[in-house]
């Protein structure tokens, strides 16, 4: 697995970020984020960020367990309101990638931005930049339609109850235009017509909603482009599989590969 980059991907609710935590855990990784709004501090609940997904449980000598805290990147470097585009990203993450294989551990790029993951993988070039080819591998958590769904519905409501309107009602406080807060999309877009009285409650939760599963349906429309129409092999993985089974399937695949 030496200087290979590992990508771990796949649609909103399959559980890739408590994956790939595990994963990093098992072959001494460290997790650099693919996601285009975890980028930007105090954007928490609305982004998923679920940093206590970083903090994993093993067995450490028998029957004693002990935490470890998976070391992330490219999550919460930007202010809220600024832009931060694919280019930059491109930028930071080859800094990233370089330096976590100087230190001799395994990179994991996860997240479900296609665009930002695509970037590294067919090493797109901006304004003349030279962007490397890196040696990937790419695995994607594979989950049911109707799951996916139902796990989507209970996530919002979670994260409406953790305090989401109050999230984008202090980013609103705190300066970062409204316009911009549309811009990100999905909570912050629905969220902010909200507390701008254009929508009800009931309207804004609704819209959400089926936004977020409309998301979800684009993502994979994108992984099946990047398989079939720009040549970018994927592995997928049951999402439902236990998660040493789906650790195995990694490493059997790597070092076959």
């Amino acid at each position: 697995m030496e200087n290979r980059l590992i990508v771990i991907t796949g649609p909103t609710a399959c559980g890739k970020t408590t994956f790939a935590a595990h994963l990093a855990a098992a072959i001494d990784g460290e997790i650099i984020s693919a996601d285009s709004r975890q980028v930007y501090r105090r954007m928490d609940i609305g982004t998923g960020k679920d940093l206590k997904d970083y903090d994993v449980t093993i067995n450490d000598n028998g029957n004693d367990k002990k935490t470890i805290h998976i070391p992330y990147h490219l999550i919460d470097i930007a202010e809220p309101g600024t832009i931060y585009n694919v280019y930059q990203y491109q930028h930071d993450f080859h800094v990233t990638y370089n330096d976590i294989l100087k230190r001799g551990r395994t990179p994991i790029l996860c997240g479900g931005t296609g665009l930002y993951i695509e970037s590294i993988l067919k090493a797109y070039t901006f304004d003349g930049r030279d962007c490397p080819p890196i040696d990937s591998i790419v695995f994607a958590l594979s989950i049911d339609r109707d799951l996916r769904r139902e796990r989507i519905s209970q996530r919002l409501k979670a994260r409406m109850d953790e305090g989401m309107v109050e999230e984008v009602k202090a980013l609103i406080d705190s300066g970062v235009s409204t316009e911009r807060l549309i811009r990100y999309g999905l909570e912050y877009k629905y969220i902010t017509l909200y507390l701008l009285g254009e929508l009800s409650y009931e309207d804004m939760y609704n819209k959400l909603e089926i936004a977020i599963h409309q998301f979800a349906k684009r993502q994979m429309t994108w992984f099946r482009g990047m398989e079939e129409r720009r040549n970018i092999p994927i592995k997928w993985i049951d999402s439902q599989l236990p998660t040493e089974e789906k650790i195995k399937i990694v490493k059997k695949t790597i070092n076959n590969d």
